[in-house]
């Protein structure tokens, strides 16, 4: 391998239309890590590539994706697409024998991502999932709080996930108004938040949940039309943890004033709070107190900044962070980042939410 880990990206395009979080999120972080190259770029289009290459400063640029994944100066294949057309990149990057990086969610559903991380094992690549939030400064710093004893043996913990409801979307965005294509409120702030949860507390014993729709009905900003919605948007749930500590859960996607993220844990010996309004982007604050005393913020200590200190602001940030712990998987061998498998684990996980609806029961969690 080269002395930095040179990127090939499919998803990052300087065109209009689609979430734009590969050009938003991962070209900055790539660009802003010394151990990083931005090597290649595809895109569906000649032209597009073309112009996303130059823009970005890539060397490369792409139509067609086999030949990217096939080419020797690209070390590590970065899928960031619709959540639908996840698997069928990622594989092709595996057959091609490259490690590689594909944005949460996974897969459309647990299937899926359990194929992708077993087809990643059995050929003993080193893979990233976009579970952004674990490399968050402030969550990574509460994990180790609550490892280090800090609230005691912590006994509930309430999570909420407020996010503003988008009822006019374009072709870029509509799509994800369809339950099978797994974008929705459900799995993706919802999955972030729950992983950040699990992440900094460990994982569910068992769960039950109500999964609903709320808002049934989009409009297509374009053509004006209405769209019909089966995505959840309202996921109530509760749980227990393997620790022991009970678990209340709600995501909800609101029409106005939605509140961002909230997790209270209380420990027998205090308190630790951590709010952000979008957990995955960052940034995150943390307020603790000790028994009775109040609330007061604390700062994570700067060794959890794994990225420049000149990066700007923005949704790059905890994406450069994961990133830069990924790294060491690429030239170590030593996992430091969310990778396929914990992938796999939150599908479980919000698989099992569904059931649980479904079914109007319990369901535990091996």
């Amino acid at each position: 391998m080269a002395d930095k880990i040179r990127v090939g990206i499919v998803g990052a395009t300087v065109t209009l239309g689609g979430s734009g979080w590969g050009a938003n999120a991962h070209v900055p972080a790539i660009q802003a890590l010394p151990g990083y190259e931005l090597k290649a770029v595809c895109t569906a289009h000649e032209e597009t590539a073309r112009a996303s290459a130059e823009k970005f400063g890539a060397e490369l640029a792409f139509q067609d994706m086999n030949e990217m994944v096939a080419h020797p100066g690209v070390d590590l294949i970065a899928v960031v697409v619709r959540v639908p057309l996840h698997q069928q990149l990622v594989m092709a990057a595996i057959e091609a024998n490259k490690p590689v990086c594909c944005e949460w969610p996974l897969g459309a559903h647990l299937t899926e991502a359990t194929e992708m991380a077993n087809s990643a094992k059995a050929a003993g690549l080193p893979t990233l999932v976009g579970l952004q939030a674990q490399s968050d400064p402030a969550v990574m710093y509460a994990r180790d709080l609550i490892a280090g004893d800090k609230i005691g043996d912590v006994v509930t913990v309430n999570l909420s996930v407020m996010v503003g409801a988008i009822t006019e979307r374009g072709d870029g965005r509509i799509w994800q108004g369809i339950r099978a294509n797994g974008a929705n409120p459900m799995t993706i702030p919802g999955g972030h938040s729950i992983d950040a949860l699990c992440y900094i507390l460990g994982e569910f014993a068992e769960v039950s949940a109500r999964v609903t729709t709320r808002i049934d009905m989009w409009k297509h900003s374009v053509t004006g039309e209405d769209f019909p919605v089966d995505a959840p948007d309202t996921v109530t749930a509760a749980g227990v943890l393997k620790s022991g500590a009970e678990v209340s859960y709600q995501v909800a996607s609101v029409p106005y004033n939605a509140s961002g993220t909230r997790m209270e844990i209380y420990g027998r010996k205090g308190t630790l709070v951590l709010t952000s309004k979008s957990v995955n982007i960052g940034p995150s604050q943390l307020h603790l107190a000790i028994s009775d005393d109040k609330m007061a913020e604390i700062i994570p200590p700067d060794s959890y900044r794994l990225i420049p200190v000149d990066m700007a602001a923005g949704p790059g940030r905890n994406v450069g962070q994961a990133y830069a712990r990924f790294a060491n998987a690429m030239q170590s061998g030593t996992a430091d980042s969310p990778d396929f498998n914990d992938a796999v684990g939150r599908h479980a996980l919000i698989d099992a939410m569904e059931r649980s609806h479904r079914e109007s029961k319990v369901i535990k969690l091996v």
